[in-house]
Order: C-alpha cells, then sequence, then structure tokens
C-alpha cells in the first residue's frame, strides 16, 4: 500500500489520479486531498477516498465544507498553511503536485523536507525555484518523479541507460490549435478558440499556454533542471499527431521514444508506480489507424512564448519567474476577455525587459519577483 496526497485534487491531473487510485484498489491511499474553489466536487472526493486532511484555499470556503462533512473525521485546513498540513502528513510517502501556479512551490518544499517523494505536475516549481529544488530533493534523498507526459517520456527512453550518454532531448509539441495559422491571423482569436485543443483535455489555463506554445517553453526550462541537461541540448519538435511524447538521442545516434495514445492518465500511473508498470485500460496505440506521423519546426516568428523562454532560461537567476508571472497574469486577462491573444506574449516580453536579473534567487526573492511582476502588468494593461 502506498499513501499519497494530493494537491489540485479537483483539477484534471487530480481528478485522473484519483481514477487511477479507484481503479487499483488496495494498492494506493489517499491521505490528503487540497483543492482550490471547487468545494462541491471536494466533497464528493472527501466522501469516495476518506482522507485524513483537506485544504481549500479560502477560509470562508473551508467554513463550508467543515459544514458539508461534519458527520466524517476529517480535518478541513485551509491557506498556505493548510497546503503545507497537507503534504507533510506523517504516513503520506508522495506528494502528487497538480496544483497550478507558483503557489505549488513552499509546499513542494515543506514536503521534500520532510522526505516525501513528488510525482510533479506543477511545472512551475522547476520553472520558477529549479536551483533551489533539485539540489534540496538529493540533500534529502527524495525523488522527483515527471507526471508531464512528455517529462515522463523522457524519463521512460532514459531508464536502463547512462545520463552521461545523453546527446540531447527531443520534446515533442503538438503544436496547439495554431499551429498552421499566420501571425496576421491570431489577431481576432476568440477564447473558445484558444480552448479547443485538438488532442488533449486539459485545464484552461495550461490550454491557453499551450496554444501559445510558452507551455512548451516552461517544459525547456523543467526539462532542464529534471534531467540536467543545458539548453542546447533541449530541441522542440512539433508532432501534431501527439503519438511520441518525447525522446532522448543518444551519443551513439540511438533514439529511444516513449509511444502512446494521448492519456494523461499513464504518466501519472508511471509516477504512482515507478519503478513498476501496472495494467491501465486505456485505448491501445493502432499504428495503422495512425497511418503516418510528421514533424515541424517550431515557428519563432508566430509562436514568440518560445523564443522568450529559451531568453528566460538563458539569463537564469529571477528572469524564468518574470516569464511565467507575466504569462500567468497575462493568460487570466486573456480568459476574462481583458487583452488580445496575442498581448499575451507582448505582455511577458515587456516584463521580461523591465526586470532586473538577481543572480541566486532564494524562495522570499523568486515570490517578491512574482508580485513585482503583477504589479507592473496592472500598472499598464
Amino acid at each position: 500500500m502506498k499513501y499519497i496526497s494530493i494537491l489540485g485534487s479537483t483539477g484534471s491531473i487530480g481528478t485522473q489520479t484519483l481514477d487511477i487510485v479507484e481503479n487499483n484498489p488496495g494498492e494506493l491511499c489517499v491521505r490528503a486531498l487540497a483543492a482550490g474553489s471547487n468545494v462541491s466536487l471536494l466533497e464528493q472526493q472527501i466522501r469516495r477516498f476518506q482522507p485524513v486532511i483537506a485544504a481549500v484555499w479560502e477560509e470562508a470556503a473551508a467554513k463550508d465544507l467543515r459544514e458539508r462533512v461534519r458527520d466524517l473525521p476529517v480535518k478541513i485546513v485551509s491557506g498556505m498553511d493548510g497546503l503545507i498540513q497537507t503534504v507533510t502528513e506523517e504516513k503520506t510517502q508522495m506528494v502528487v503536485t497538480a496544483i497550478v501556479g507558483m503557489i505549488g512551490i513552499r509546499p513542494t518544499m515543506e514536503a521534500i523536507r520532510v522526505g516525501k517523494d513528488i510525482a510533479l505536475a506543477n511545472k512551475e516549481t522547476l520553472v520558477t525555484a529549479g536551483h533551489l529544488i533539485m539540489p534540496m530533493a538529493k540533500e534529502y534523498g527524495v525523488s522527483i518523479l515527471p507526471v508531464d507526459s512528455e517529462h515522463s517520456a523522457i524519463f521512460q527512453s532514459l531508464q536502463g541507460n547512462e545520463r552521461g550518454k545523453l546527446r540531447r532531448i527531443l520534446l515533442t509539441a503538438s503544436g496547439g490549435p495554431f499551429r498552421t495559422r499566420t501571425k496576421d491571423e491570431l489577431k481576432n482569436i476568440q477564447v473558445e478558440d484558444a480552448l479547443k485543443h485538438p488532442n488533449w483535455v486539459m485545464g484552461r489555463k495550461i490550454t491557453i499556454d499551450s496554444a501559445t506554445m510558452v507551455n512548451k517553453g516552461l517544459e525547456v526550462i523543467e526539462a532542464k533542471w529534471l534531467f540536467d541537461v543545458t539548453l542546447d541540448q533541449i530541441q522542440v519538435v512539433v508532432h501534431p499527431q501527439s503519438i511520441i511524447h518525447s525522446a532522448v538521442e543518444y551519443v551513439d545516434g540511438a533514439v529511444i521514444a516513449q509511444l502512446g495514445t494521448p492519456d494523461m492518465r499513464l504518466p501519472i500511473q508511471y509516477a504512482l508506480f515507478y519503478p513498476s508498470r501496472r495494467t491501465l485500460n486505456s485505448e491501445p496505440l493502432d499504428l495503422f489507424k495512425v497511418g503516418a506521423m510528421t514533424f515541424e519546426a517550431p515557428r519563432p516568428d508566430v509562436f514568440e512564448g518560445l523564443v522568450l523562454a529559451y531568453k528566460a532560461a538563458r539569463a537564469g537567476g529571477s528572469m524564468p519567474t518574470v516569464f511565467n508571472a507575466a504569462n500567468e497574469k497575462a493568460v487570466a486577462k486573456f480568459l476574462n476577455r481583458e487583452i488580445a491573444f496575442l498581448d499575451i506574449v507582448d505582455i511577458i516580453g515587456n516584463a521580461m525587459e523591465d526586470h532586473k536579473v538577481i543572480k541566486n534567487p532564494d524562495l522570499d526573492a523568486i515570490l517578491d519577483t512574482e508580485n513585482q511582476t503583477y504589479e507592473f502588468i496592472e500598472s499598464r494593461w
């Protein structure tokens, strides 16, 4: 039996994680759940999985939840202290960090500090604080297992091989819903258009990130930290069919890839049970049905977010935090119909130009940079 806690249990990754728990009776036990504001769904999850503690962000929502589950022996907490209580729960062995945004950094660090393994789905943690997280995980003997489909594919392709013999990572991207559009054709894109991803069903924020290809930029930075490679060793390859989830090229020219139908349950389950593989009731890959797989270079003149990600990563220090925070704020504004689609990348670029890099920021400096970036954007848009 493995004891797990889930940050972001009501989101896409969180709900699929709970599907895996349900499909592996007697193998996984949920000790803690944490969500943002979906109290109704969280109540259902508490009743089904019987955690000992559950958290929501706002105390008002926590009060509502306490009333709803007053018949159950579950502790309801709120805020950052509540999140930290869920990840440091005594029996928990692994924390699934499926919460969206930089709010996930501090709980992840606290979980590592008390020796919990991390199933990482919160890419902002490594994008902004990889220089803190990776050495800390090594110090405390904690495993960080990637849940993103691309990073899981890389991780799987590395199994049984010498890390030092890696030549480069081939990080695949679907290209999103606007892969073939020109920049002029993106001027009048509406929220509904950007939320129609061709291959994956994801949360709203990450779906917009995929449409701008900022998400792939975040994944480049995350891969740098996860696999201890240089930026020059990471090549983004647009692969519209999303069958090859990513690949690794070795020094002898061999390329090992992980293929499969688009299903996030596979990388989640692999992280939960690593190094074992378990049966997954999913659609098998039918290569005859796929027929052909195609590959393209990303178009930097249209998807400038990817270019800015490499620029932020090369600048290092606090610049990736600016890139991430500016994107979070800009995407929120786009979803609220306050700005145009192309304004997202313009806002990121302007925020980066305004920022003076802090070379080796601690957690407080990272969070201060996030707030300063938000303030900069709010003062101008």
